[in-house]
């Protein structure tokens, strides 16, 4: 099978590269193939004849995103409709990846493929309508939500706590925003499976089981054996430009549909820093 990745450059992107074996996978980054351009996606895609295309790239700061608005839709709508474009014309099959950020973080209970969109953030909002225009290019066309991504080789959470950790005796986190941790391997594994089953439609890919980001924090601190305090707080005490979703949990039914189990996030926590390590 001939593969075709954009964002090849990202956090997931780089996991996609390492975990996707007995495939002909091409990497493309910004610098390979603007999403933005038109021309420059169609050439790509002529140049590699993909069967699949996973389309990773995106603009994902999203407190950022707040502030440019313009480039957020740009590259996370009007790319994704570029992508989709290309392959319609190409005759590939694609894989988009979008995120917990297209709900509105209100819910109790695990959200469903087919809960309604309420995006409450600029982030989630591209996402948002780029699902729904990628959907109308190509109704068959597979879309894969996750959150709160970690892994080796960019910035992420568990970096983050274990850089402050290294300067601060004590840490304050906010415990009352709720998700599933997912580490990118998994979630790159969990993606060539869908791939070889010719998947469709929406599919909720995290890792099992959910925790707040104090628990999160918390246990990378245990796991690292450092003997940082780590304090719950709330998300007042934190303001940030785009408002997070309080709760963001998905329900793993879409994925279990195709027999993909994922490891809990505790092991992909130990995954990440016994790889961490090795760096």
């Amino acid at each position: 099978m001939r593969v075709t990745i954009f964002g090849a450059t990202g956090l997931l992107g780089k996991a996609l590269l390492r975990e996707w074996k007995s495939d002909e996978v091409t990497g493309l980054g910004s610098k390979d193939a603007d999403i933005r351009d038109a021309h420059q996606v169609l050439a790509a895609l002529r140049r590699t004849r993909p069967e699949w295309i996973v389309l990773a790239a995106a603009y994902t700061d999203v407190d950022g995103c707040e502030s440019h608005r313009e480039l957020a839709f740009e590259v996370n709508c009007g790319g994704a409709v570029k992508v989709a474009q290309a392959a319609k014309a190409c005759g590939s099959r694609l894989l988009f990846l979008s995120t917990d950020y297209v709900f509105d973080g209100l819910s109790t209970t695990p959200y469903e493929t087919d809960h309604p969109r309420a995006p409450q953030t600029v982030y989630g909002k591209s996402k948002a309508d780029a699902e729904e225009q990628v959907t109308r290019i190509l109704p068959d066309c597979c879309i894969v939500r996750t959150s709160w991504l970690f892994g080796v080789g960019g910035k992420c959470f568990p970096d983050t706590i274990l850089r402050i950790a290294a300067k601060q005796p004590e840490i304050d986190v906010v415990e009352d925003q709720r998700g599933s941790p997912t580490h990118a391997p998994d979630l790159a594994r969990a993606i060539v499976q869908l791939c070889r089953q010719q998947a469709t439609g929406i599919v909720h890919v995290t890792n099992a089981g959910d925790c707040s980001w104090f628990e999160f924090a918390r246990e990378i601190i245990c796991d690292a054996g450092l003997n940082t305090v780590v304090r719950p707080t709330t998300s007042d005490k934190f303001v940030r430009p785009a408002k997070r979703p309080k709760y963001s949990v998905l329900s793993p039914t879409s994925r279990k549909r195709y027999g993909i189990d994922m490891p809990s996030w505790k092991d992909g926590l130990r995954a990440y820093l016994q790889e961490k390590q090795k760096s």
